[in-house]
């Protein structure tokens, strides 16, 4: 593709994120957003008339007009239609989780490597300033807390709340601890759907690191926090806001006690999702390398459906109980 080119792209699902991705890529100088597809053809067209482009019926009438196109249907979709594309020479980002199951994972990777095509994984946290900022401070943490509450909302109710929520952090964690999980213990609750909407699991690492996450959907307030622990120092990182208090151990002279300096992190405010396609659309042009790759997305998945089956173990021994 030369240089003054632009990528053309679609958008499979335009619901409550794939709008978005819609919108974002009508602004992108590189991208050229071709068309978007969704299972509810009044609201294709409403999204298709906000952002100057064209509503098709089904998404198989996108293959041989894009270069690339954003998955953001249903998550048991993911791994049918995200084939489909890659069979057909199109790269893909599949929104996360990339599958219900790591037999999609293995379909999507295995397409992606037999067409040579871009497949990305919307693991939307690391393109978060903050993210970022902290990432390249980490060294050898010892323990995380992680809170990610929300308020209950109709949708991804095709998957439970450690699949939808959790898994950002999971994703996070996972990219800054460099050893493997040895144990994990996780509980989790159904409150308002037949799918486990609270959970909460404790993971502890090859290395000694120990990780403690809670992830809700039912919740009056949305939080969205990450607290991390290395030897003589602390990071609290608020995912909305972008920023980080980094609280660090000193000891000026040997004699003398020691004392705690803060400092915070404000790195420059950027939509994550936009960095997020922009990183996607420079990889389909060959600039960059994936950010998150089919791999990455496959073992955050893989953790994540460990805790998913530890708390829904919890959760039928407690139905057992009464």
């Amino acid at each position: 593709m030369q240089e003054t080119e632009r990528l053309r792209v679609g958008v499979v699902g335009v619901g409550s994120l794939g709008r978005h991705h819609a919108r974002v890529y009508a602004g992108l100088p590189r991208a050229s957003l071709v068309g978007v597809v969704d299972a509810i053809p009044d609201r294709a067209r409403e999204v298709a008339a906000a952002y100057s482009t064209q509503a098709f019926a089904g998404y198989r009438e996108l293959f041989g007009k894009v270069d690339a196109v954003s998955v953001a249907t249903p998550t048991t979709l993911h791994a049918p239609i995200g084939e489909e594309f890659l069979g057909n020479g199109i790269h893909v980002l599949v929104e996360k989780p990339i599958s219900n199951t790591l037999e999609g994972a293995d379909r999507l990777i295995r397409a992606a490597s037999a067409n040579g095509r871009v497949l990305q994984v919307g693991h939307l946290e690391r393109f978060n300033p903050a993210v970022r900022a902290v990432r390249a401070m980490v060294r050898r943490p010892r323990f995380f807390e992680a809170h990610r509450l929300g308020v209950f909302t109709p949708r991804s109710l095709d998957i439970d709340v450690i699949l939808d929520l959790m898994i950002h952090d999971l994703d996070i964690i996972r990219l800054m601890v460099p050893a493997p999980p040895a144990d994990i213990q996780a509980v989790g609750l159904a409150i308002l759907t037949g799918r486990i909407d609270i959970a909460n699991a404790r993971i502890r690492f090859a290395d000694g690191c120990v990780a403690n996450l809670t992830a809700s959907r039912v919740s009056t307030d949305k939080v969205r926090k990450l607290r991390l622990f290395h030897a003589r120092e602390y990071i609290s990182l608020d995912y909305t806001r972008q920023d980080a208090a980094v609280y660090t151990v000193e000891r000026p002279r040997e004699q003398e006690m020691p004392r705690i300096v803060a400092r915070r992190i404000e790195p420059a405010r950027r939509e994550p999702l936009e960095a997020e396609l922009e990183s996607f659309v420079e990889a389909c042009l060959g600039r960059t390398p994936v950010e998150c790759s089919g791999e990455d997305g496959r073992a955050t998945l893989e953790l994540a459906l460990e805790v998913l089956a530890q708390a829904e173990k919890a959760q039928a021994q407690e139905f057992d109980r009464l």
